[in-house]
């Protein structure tokens, strides 16, 4: 499939497009639980594609899973069927760690299970497909420790840019092993770079990100940069990645960033994941979708998302008036 024309038919239809990351809403569908989905890539896949029957997402995205690659590295993790695997402990604390830090291969721990997911979701899914992997520097965060690497950030640099090297020489062999699924695309979530200033997320992240990028995009396969911690000041540097779209969290107000944005990057975002669509009503689901499409009108490149992944056990009367409200909205352009 072609990403480019992919784009521009979104930017040309008429009707907004929509693609919330949204998955763990058909474990209820399928009757199966969060660990369950995220430790066998068989059902991982089936919840991909039960939704991607139900809901005229323009895409189909994989779990959000931001403790993966993390596991992989040797971090223990938390498992619960009732929420998203964590990172329970930080597995670096000096420059000796991270420089005999083992870069673990593509297919070890649940990686190999991601792809399984996506081979199978590619199979039997015909709108695009899209895998995820965590940013370089929110990797590196869970490597280290949040606190520990923003001041590192400061008083060592070296020793952040050392662990960060490691980090995006894994994600790029991951992202190709996931362009070699099948996938149309890839959803890069780095929302511990929200944290940093400007210059700082330039440095110590979209360099970084620059380089998965220039790996595996083309004409076949998109990126989409996901950052739920940005503010405006952080869109030139999002941009300066090249990625083919940007994935906006609820913190930040889409109708501001859209001038921002060139014509030909699809913009994505930003009903609020929690306070809407999993605790919001019926009725304050429908106002914040129409009201968000209301407000963004004007630009052709904005496609309707969550602002993050929705979490498990969000009503699913919630997610049909987030459908509901863009189904009465694009009526009005037929």
């Amino acid at each position: 499939m072609n990403m480019k024309k992919w784009v521009n038919d979104i930017i040309e239809n008429r009707n907004r497009s929509v693609m919330p990351i949204m998955t763990y809403l058909g474990l209820e569908i399928i009757n199966k639980t969060i660990t369950d989905a995220i430790t066998d890539g068989e059902i991982h896949s089936a919840c991909v594609e039960v939704l991607s029957k139900k809901y005229p997402s323009a895409a189909s995205t994989s779990i959000m899973d931001l403790s993966l690659e993390a596991e992989a590295f040797g971090c223990p993790v938390v498992f619960s069927n009732t929420e998203v695997p964590t990172v329970s402990n930080s597995i670096l604390h000096s420059k000796d760690d991270v420089l005999s830090l083992r870069i673990p291969s593509v297919g070890e721990k649940r990686t190999k299970e991601s792809l399984k997911a996506l081979r199978r979701a590619v199979s039997c899914i015909e709108k695009p497909v899209l895998g995820g992997i965590i940013g370089p520097f929110s990797l590196s965060g869970r490597l280290y420790g949040m606190i520990e690497i923003m001041t590192a950030a400061l008083t060592e640099p070296e020793v952040v840019h050392l662990l960060l090297e490691k980090a995006t020489a894994f994600l790029i062999q991951f992202a190709k092993a996931i362009k070699e699924t099948g996938a149309n695309g890839l959803l890069i979530a780095e929302p511990a770079s929200g944290l940093l200033s400007p210059d700082q997320c330039n440095e110590f992240s979209s360099f970084y990100v620059r380089q998965i990028i220039s790996g595996v995009q083309d004409d076949s396969f998109m990126v989409i940069l996901h950052n739920c911690g940005a503010d405006l000041c952080h869109i030139p540097t999002m941009l300066s990645t090249g990625a083919h779209a940007l994935h906006f969290g609820n913190k930040i107000e889409i109708p501001v960033v859209l001038p921002e944005i060139p014509e030909d990057v699809l913009v994505f975002g930003n009903v609020d994941p929690v306070n809407i669509f999993k605790n919001g009503t019926v009725a304050e689901v429908k106002n914040a979708t129409s009201h968000l499409l209301e407000s963004t009108t004007p630009w052709k490149n904005f496609v309707l998302s969550s602002g993050c992944d929705v979490p498990p056990n969000t009503p699913v009367e919630n997610v049909d008036a987030f459908y509901e409200a863009l189904s009465d909205y694009n009526q009005r352009f037929l």
